[in-house]
């Protein structure tokens, strides 16, 4: 099957999808300058308004590999599309909520939007020339992070100066924006995997699963490690996730194609994202922390939600500036040698953290030298990705992969969360974090960055283009020699 030719208008078909990936992620991170005040908005309790983080987070799960298979079969565009459909609804429900059950259902809807990050990637191998495709891959792939760290300043900018409300109108209008943009932009190419069988007990095995494993790993802090519900709920992930692979393994078309997934390239890029997204996350949980406790405690900084995300900020931006020079640098040395360099330069920023800590300007400096590493590691996997496996099976595998680092970031925040939790100091009657347990969540994310290198080192070199007998173009040279 022959790839489809690129379009002449590349440079806004990648503008669109870098912002819609950016946007999606934003919608993530919305409610973050709100978690406070959350039980006092919707009237309940601070449990159940955890909901509102978790149901984004469950829903997003499920739907981006779903999205994924049918971008292969009934067409990428009109799968951003449909994408874009829900974030304006999800967006809507939200602003126009009083109480928690309709806020969980519009964040669940918003967490369906999620599914833009590994179309558009997909996406960009039908439409951008060769020469520009590693650094449109690596801007769009990197957006979730950009996202994420833009969306922080941005949303408690609004939220301390307006209404909570106008967050999620400005969201809304944000997605009418980006339907609009995928609408008269983005071409409409030949689905890649037409005629073929979507498969919906496959979709529903892997989502039943995934919403165990999730909220097992997610709620286990709050429900105990040990209680029956979180065992429970881990334990039938387990079945489920297995039988789930079973039958993927004999269907005709399959909603994954784990024969695929387990090809050793495939397999080493979908395990170094669990550790990236989890070093990524682990940073994204603990400075905001150290930004914002008080002074009094000798370690806090003492900064107000709005500042701490001010000082954050410049690490979205370093990402968004780092994503197209790492798209040149896959060009020259190929995708794994830039995933080695970003894992590593993510481990050296949470070593610097450990010396910078003190200062607000130290741990920008932190952040920044993080998300670079980041913005370089998220760029290069999906190229990894796309270098084997068919053209039918691109948007899939990307969502798979996306959804292997939204697994990492999932645990980060628990592991982090409970070491947070346990290793606490007590003043005047009040029990926090100690300085001791933010130095050990930063080690473990230190550690958890050179796994990733580890990993990515043992990545085989890709074979020659079409080697599989299917067709699976590589997106960057690479030799044998540079990826040895």
């Amino acid at each position: 099957m022959d790839a489809p030719q690129p379009t002449a208008r590349a440079g806004g078909v990648v503008a669109t999808l870098a912002f819609a990936g950016t946007v999606a992620a934003i919608m993530q991170t919305l409610v973050t300058p709100l978690i406070a005040e959350l039980p006092q908005i919707l009237h309940t309790s601070s449990s159940n308004s955890a909901w509102v983080i978790t149901a984004t987070l469950l829903v997003s799960a499920v739907c981006v590999p779903v999205s994924g298979r049918l971008g292969d079969l009934v067409g990428k565009r009109r799968m951003l599309l449909a994408c874009s459909v829900p974030l304006v609804a999800g967006s809507v429900v939200c602003a126009l909520s009083s109480s928690v059950a309709p806020m969980i259902v519009g964040r669940g809807l918003q967490g369906m939007g999620m599914g833009m990050v590994p179309l558009g990637i997909a996406l960009l191998r039908d439409v951008v020339p060769a020469e520009k495709l590693s650094s449109s891959i690596a801007l769009v792939s990197a957006s979730m992070g950009i996202g994420g760290g833009l969306g922080l300043p941005i949303s408690a900018a609004v939220a301390q100066y307006t209404s909570w409300r106008v967050l999620f109108w400005g969201s809304a209008a944000l997605a009418v924006a980006i339907g609009a943009l995928i609408w008269f932009l983005v071409p409409d190419v030949p689905a890649g995997a037409k005629g073929q069988r979507f498969d919906g007990l496959g979709a529903i095995g892997l989502g039943a699963g995934l919403v165990c494993l999730l909220l097992g790993v997610s709620k286990g802090a709050d429900w105990g490690w040990g209680s029956v519900t979180t065992l429970g709920l881990l334990g039938a992930s387990v079945v489920v996730l297995l039988a789930w692979g079973v039958w993927e393994l004999k269907a005709h078309d399959p909603l994954i194609d784990l024969r695929t997934t387990a090809r050793p390239r495939v397999l080493f890029t979908n395990l170094a994202s669990i550790f990236v997204g989890f070093g990524m996350y682990a940073s994204m949980l603990i400075i905001p922390q150290l930004l914002q406790f008080p002074e009094a405690t000798g370690y806090g900084l003492g900064q107000s939600m709005l500042a701490a995300g001010l000082w954050m900020a410049p690490g979205g931006i370093m990402m968004m500036i780092v994503s197209p020079l790492g798209g040149k640098l896959t060009d020259a040395r190929g995708p794994k040698f830039t995933l080695v360099c970003g894992v590593l330069v993510i481990a050296l920023g949470y070593g610097l953290s450990l010396a910078l800590m003190g200062s607000a300007w130290g741990l920008m400096l932190v952040g920044m030298v993080i998300n670079s590493g980041v913005g370089l590691a998220y760029g290069s996997m999906p190229a990894l990705i796309m270098t084997s496996v068919p053209l039918s099976e691109t948007a899939a595998a990307n969502g798979f992969n996306t959804l292997m680092r939204a697994l990492g970031t999932s645990v980060g925040a628990a592991v982090v969360g409970v070491v947070l939790a346990q290793l606490t100091t007590s003043v005047a009657g009040y029990t926090f974090t100690s300085e001791n347990g933010f130095r050990t969540g930063l080690v473990i994310g230190g550690g958890v960055a050179l796994i990733a290198a580890a990993i990515a080192a043992v990545i085989p070199a890709a074979r020659a283009a079409g080697g599989d007998g299917k067709g699976s173009p590589a997106t960057a040279p690479e030799t044998a020699a540079v990826e040895a």
